[in-house]
């Protein structure tokens, strides 16, 4: 074995940047094999063209990458390395983004006030008939199933044809966010006294939801977007929970105003939560039909 092109496991830790406890485990675990192990001493040597090798196992590692996913990836080529660190960098961004909102939302529950201008608002919903379609998903296959759902969903109501009795509007049965996963339903209401939908879809069907009362907050533009509408929910659920009463349904997000794309300033949603006395009637009754939404 020629040695002048190998560097012992001392030298080649100081040019990677890899301590040699990291360099024996990624040996074990078939990362990064040295090249020659000396059979009386076991010490290992590394060509020196594994040193760009060791270098970019570090950097992966410093992105919280798994040391078997960067096995994989290094496996992989140059294309599908590129790709995977395109999506990584996206989901810290995202990540980065629901982490100020996050903060900034805090910071004003402590400021006493200062930005607190959510105003909730008591409506009484009427008994509608709506169009509906299903699925559970999480925060990043959210639009992406609003888009194909709504589209089916106006092209079965068209051949009605359907006269819409109400703005479309989308129902969370749970958390939906970048973390958890949820039933969510796009909902298009119809008036029960005209035409009636015939032949739909697979997973498409009609419901009838009894009339409720809501609590409503209106959200516009950037607070209309993920991760700042989170503040709206929890404006509007601060309300229900503050003054006694119970949820009584799953919340609604009203499309009062949609231009198709998530971020856009012309946007205008209603965040509308059914609630209704607490089973033994604890609740304070001070809901006269709006109310000031501080927390």
């Amino acid at each position: 074995m020629d040695r002048r092109n190998l560097l012992p496991i001392g030298q080649f830790s100081q040019a990677s940047g890899l301590s040699v406890t990291a360099l024996r485990h990624y040996d074990a675990s078939g990362v990064l094999l040295p090249a020659f192990v000396d059979p009386v001493s076991g010490y290992r040597y590394f060509r020196r063209d594994q040193v760009r090798t060791a270098q970019s196992i570090r950097a992966l590692r410093q992105l919280d990458i798994p040391v078997e996913e960067v096995g994989r990836l290094l496996g992989g080529g140059e294309e599908e390395l590129a790709a995977a660190l395109r999506a990584r960098l996206l989901a810290a961004e995202r990540r980065l983004q629901v982490q100020r909102s996050v903060v900034h939302g805090l910071l004003d529950r402590l400021t006493e006030g200062a930005g607190m201008t959510h105003r909730v608002t008591v409506r009484q919903g009427a008994a509608e008939r709506i169009l509906v379609r299903g699925a559970t998903v999480d925060n990043s296959g959210l639009d992406a199933f609003l888009r194909t759902a709504y589209q089916e969903m106006y092209q079965a109501a068209g051949r009605g044809p359907l006269t819409f009795s109400g703005p479309a509007f989308v129902r969370f049965h749970g958390v939906c966010d970048d973390e958890n996963a949820t039933l969510v339903e796009a909902c298009l209401p119809f008036r029960p006294d005209g035409a009636q939908p015939a032949d739909l879809p697979e997973g498409m069907t009609v419901r009838d939801l009894p009339a409720n009362t809501l609590a409503c907050l209106e959200v516009e533009g950037e607070a209309a977007a993920f991760p700042r509408i989170l503040g709206g929910y929890d404006a509007v659920a601060d309300w229900i929970t503050g003054h006694g009463f119970a949820f009584a349904g799953p919340v609604r997000l009203v499309h009062r105003r949609w231009t198709g794309r998530p971020d856009h300033p012309d946007n205008r949603l209603e965040i509308a939560w059914p609630f209704d006395e607490p089973a033994d009637g604890s609740a304070d009754g001070s809901a006269d039909g709006s109310a000031d939404g501080s927390r």
